[in-house]
């Protein structure tokens, strides 16, 4: 993506130190913690590193904003897979509980899992879902949804493949 002759490019640095405490402010405000402003403002600075792509003077803000937005996304997301987590541990007995090591990384699979079905259409999803994790026919997913089969069929089918795009590829 090339910018436009007339707009000039921002630093890194410059960027940052214009913008770092209004992105920290502006994310405090949203989350109302400000270790995790401070924490995703950092994440948001790093996005815009490793994507490696010139920065317009035109609209900076806006570009953090957005960036930031989608983390918090992603943060809410995380936080309610943990919690959902925890409380499916909590009624589960004592003895059972796995070690903290086994629920950082059960987590984290939740995680990958919840990002890979992110980009799926709630429909696809849903039948994806009762599925694989429900355990019903093609023909039970279809009159679960009122559906027919085949098109039950083909939402696993296009789950699947994004899975698949999405671990093997690297693409959505």
């Amino acid at each position: 993506m090339s910018l436009p002759e007339s707009d000039s490019t921002l630093p890194l640095d410059a960027l940052y130190g214009a913008h770092h405490g209004w992105l920290q402010a502006w994310l405090r405000r949203s989350l109302g913690c400000s270790q995790q402003a401070a924490d995703l403002a950092q994440d948001t600075f790093v996005r815009l590193l490793v994507r490696n792509q010139p920065v317009s003077d035109r609209a900076p803000r806006a570009l953090l904003a957005r960036i930031a937005r989608g983390l918090v996304i992603d943060h809410w997301r995380r936080d309610a897979l943990e919690r959902a987590y925890l409380d499916a541990l909590g009624r589960l007995p004592e003895a059972s509980h796995p070690s903290p090591e086994v629920r950082h990384e059960a987590l984290q699979c939740l995680e990958r899992i919840a990002q890979m079905l992110d980009g799926l259409k709630p429909a696809v999803r849903e039948a994806f879902l009762l599925y694989q994790l429900g355990g019903l026919t093609h023909s039970q997913v279809a009159e679960q949804l009122g559906i027919s089969s085949r098109t039950a069929e083909r939402h696993v089918a296009s789950a699947l493949l994004h899975c698949y795009q999405v671990c093997f590829e690297g693409a959505p």
